[in-house]
């Protein structure tokens, strides 16, 4: 199945958890902070403005981005666990 986004949405598959601390312990699944950072897998066509044109997508597919913890719609398709958040609810690319 594919999930297309509308207008300026965008879909993140967000990195794994840490599975263990800098100090070598190692977290339940309760305890592990929900990752703040992923990989862009589609992006919509861009938001339409007031004088019907479509505003161009900053974020394009395979970017890796930063986006705030308890924002956006937390999804699951074929058990594989996805973000769907506006464009301008992501904080950055992270820049290799």
């Amino acid at each position: 199945m594919k999930l297309r986004p509308l207008d300026d949405g965008v879909v993140i598959k967000p990195s794994e958890a840490e599975e263990k601390t800098a100090g070598g312990i190692y977290l339940p699944d309760a305890a592990r902070q929900k990752p703040q950072t992923g990989k862009v897998i589609a992006v919509g066509p861009g938001r339409i403005l007031d004088n019907g044109k479509r505003c161009p997508m900053n974020i394009k597919k395979n970017d890796e981005v930063i986006f705030p913890k308890y924002i956006g719609s937390d999804v699951e398709i074929d058990a594989v666990k996805y973000v769907i958040l506006k464009e301008s609810d992501i904080l950055g690319i992270v820049e290799k």
